[in-house]
Parts: C-alpha cells; sequence; structure tokens
C-alpha cells in the first residue's frame, strides 16, 4: 500500500483524525462513539491480532482493505462489502442549483440516526457529526436529505452519508448535497474522495455525472470480536 487513498482510515487517524484516535502506531481505530472504523497499516494477521487484544470485549470494526484478505480465526465475519473507491480531481465545482441547506449539529443527531436507519447509506454513532460539515435538507420541519464529511487523511477528504429519505427521492438533492460537499472540500485546499458498493449501478453513475473517477476497487471488512 503505496498511496494515501490504499489505507484511508489508517492515515486519516494519523493525521486529521489524530484526536479521534486510539490504539498502536500499527493499529488505530476511531473512539467508539465517533465511528466503528478501525485502520491496520499492514492489514497483516499480526496486525487483526493487536487489534483484538487491544480492543473491547464484544467490539465490532469495518476495515479497508485493497485486495481479498483472511480474517483470522477469534474475528467473527459479519460482512464483506465490495466498493469502489472514487475520487474528484477537477480544480471547480460541477454544475448545478444552488439550494437552501441547513448545518446539521448535535440539535439534528436524532433525525439523522432515523434517516441513517432507514436508508442504511453506512456506519453512523451518537458523536459521527463530529467528523464535520454536515449539511441537510429540511422539508416541513423534518430532515428528508443529509451528507457529511468522514475520512480525512490530509489532502483527501471523503464524502459520507449521502442519503435522501424515499419519499423524496428523485428530486436531485443528492446531487446538490454532493455539490456543496464538494464545495466544502476544494475550499480547504483538499480532494473530495467516497466509496461506493460497486452493485450501486445508480449511485456510481451519480457520482461519474458529477466528476468522480474510479481510483480502484477497495474491500470493507465487517468484523466483530
Amino acid at each position: 500500500m503505496n498511496h494515501i487513498l490504499d489505507n484511508p482510515i489508517y492515515h486519516a487517524l494519523n493525521s486529521a483524525h489524530s484526536n479521534f484516535s486510539v490504539g498502536t502506531d500499527h493499529v488505530k481505530y476511531y473512539l467508539e462513539e465517533i465511528a466503528a472504523f478501525a485502520g491496520l497499516k499492514d492489514n497483516s494477521k499480526l496486525d487483526f491480532d493487536t487489534l483484538y487484544e487491544n480492543s473491547a470485549v464484544e467490539s465490532l470494526f469495518v476495515v479497508f482493505t485493497t485486495s481479498e484478505v483472511n480474517i483470522p480465526d477469534q474475528w467473527k465475519l459479519i460482512a464483506r462489502i465490495d466498493m469502489f473507491q472514487m475520487v474528484y480531481e477537477a480544480k471547480e465545482v460541477p454544475a448545478g442549483i444552488d439550494i437552501d441547506f441547513v448545518d446539521l449539529d448535535e440539535s439534528h443527531v436524532d433525525e439523522m440516526t432515523a434517516l441513517v436507519e432507514l436508508t442504511q447509506p453506512g456506519p453512523f454513532k451518537a458523536r459521527t457529526i463530529e467528523l464535520g460539515n454536515y449539511t441537510g435538507i429540511i422539508s416541513d420541519g423534518n430532515l428528508i436529505a443529509m451528507a457529511g464529511h468522514r475520512f480525512n487523511p490530509t489532502p483527501y477528504t471523503e464524502i459520507s452519508a449521502v442519503c435522501t429519505h424515499p419519499d423524496h427521492l428523485g428530486k436531485g438533492y443528492a446531487f446538490e448535497l454532493l455539490r456543496e460537499q464538494i464545495r466544502r472540500i476544494l475550499n480547504k485546499f483538499e480532494v473530495p474522495f467516497l466509496h461506493v458498493k460497486r452493485d450501486n449501478h445508480g449511485a456510481v453513475k451519480l457520482y461519474r455525472k458529477l466528476g468522480f473517477e474510479v481510483r480502484r476497487e477497495m474491500f470493507a471488512y465487517v468484523i466483530k470480536k
């Protein structure tokens, strides 16, 4: 793994997210209330063993790899997710229609959690919002769409938790939320990137329309101690 984005969790926890980091030099993971992700320097058996030895009973983690790995027997494999990692290399925000967004804060966490549980864009915990720049669309007093930042392996920032309530699909909200996230990342002089399931063809098509390109295939392993 030679590129920062080949191991985005590990490098995020070694850079912009070091204040959220627990673990050792080779094995790092987010504070439990922030996120369920672990970054292993080499994704070796030794790294998985170290994660097991240093984590709490019944811990659950998501680990990203660039190739298939064998999960050591002491872990229970919950799922393997085949993904594309996509990067936005352009320097300008894609064209679109500017709409009104709400900057989400701790007062919105219950609504955000409910929307994530309904739409399943990925893990979201009580303090995930602290990873930053969560924006949403409110209609009739209800949160109907949102997106935010997750991993920040400097100089890259990942866009995550892109979701829309099923009753409001087809209105272009995800496209405009993504434009806003791209704008905010470019304003920090960083590079937007994201991960998407390979079989989520609609999302891949949307991301390509915005200007994201597939950098490489990735795997996510959901494991429980």
